[in-house]
């Protein structure tokens, strides 16, 4: 595996094999890997000739800034675990590599909807950062196909809707969350939860299956469901609910019926970490 830290080597690079007619995979990560980001990484070497991984902590989608301090850095280990994932080529750039004139963004992209609802309504200016790293990021690797995990269900729509208004020739390949035995979704803040918090983390998603077997089998309107969903949630000892919703999983509106493809999202602190969820209903 190249360790690169440099926009100017990496693309020098990346010229050469794409010159050979090898095509390439990119997963973006923040690092802090764990299997599920290892699984995007072998989804990307299954599809592609190359797989570039790149870890950077962007500062620009962290609209809390105790989150950004408290964002855990495992660099030696994320190293290691490309490395015997068999990842290509790791990037590693730094802020001033990534933001040479600096954090501010002049062109944003308007999402509209699509960023302003649940955690964008929660999380403020979150996606404008997110967007502005992943172009900046497209615009360095310019890969084949671009591989992200379903867990993060919003920012893969608004990737997506990135990519098209862009015109940036790069495929998203979206991939199932991978979950622990337990269920519990693998996050990079998962090693946050103390052994207590852990255990109330799991109400999350048995409440999602339980609530993907309610809309499948049971006459109860959408609504209903989903202030069922909340409810179980809310009451679990530990767990603060910032929301709870069932959308149209194409583009994330409320107003939804059983014919439609549908998606549970739900978002709430436990022992005072912020956990993400979803699951296709």
């Amino acid at each position: 595996m190249v360790l690169q830290k440099h926009i100017q080597l990496i693309d020098k690079q990346l010229k050469r094999l794409k010159s050979e007619g090898l095509s390439v995979g990119f997963v973006p990560t923040m690092g802090a890997l764990h299997q599920g980001h290892i699984s995007l990484i072998k989804a990307s070497k299954k599809a592609c000739d190359i797989t570039v991984c790149s870890i950077f902590v962007n500062p620009t989608q962290f609209n809390d800034k105790t989150d950004f301090e408290k964002y855990p850095i495992t660099i030696d280990r994320d190293v290691e675990l490309l490395h015997d994932a068999g990842c290509d080529i790791l990037f590693l750039p730094s802020v001033k590599e990534i933001y040479p004139k600096g954090l501010a963004n002049s062109n944003k992209i308007d999402f509209g909807f699509l960023a302003q609802t649940l955690e964008g309504e929660h999380r403020p200016g979150h996606f404008d950062g997110m967007a502005q790293v992943v172009e900046r990021l497209l615009r360095v690797v310019k890969p084949d196909k671009l591989f992200m995990g379903q867990k993060d269900f919003q920012q893969q729509l608004i990737v997506a809707e990135l990519i098209r208004k862009r015109k940036l020739k790069t495929k998203l390949v979206t991939c199932a969350t991978v979950r622990e035995k337990d269920g519990l979704a693998m996050s990079s803040r998962n090693v946050r939860l103390h052994d207590e918090a852990r255990k109330q983390s799991l109400i999350i998603s048995k409440t999602l299956k339980a609530v993907k077997r309610k809309v499948s089998s049971s006459k109860a309107a959408i609504a209903a469901i989903q202030k069922w969903g909340y409810s179980q949630l809310a009451a679990s000892p530990g767990v603060e609910v910032e929301y709870f919703e069932i959308r149209d999983a194409t583009n994330l509106k409320p107003e939804v019926d059983k014919k439609k493809k549908l998606v549970a999202l739900t978002a709430a602190k436990v022992g005072g970490v912020r956990l993400i969820d979803n699951m296709l209903l």
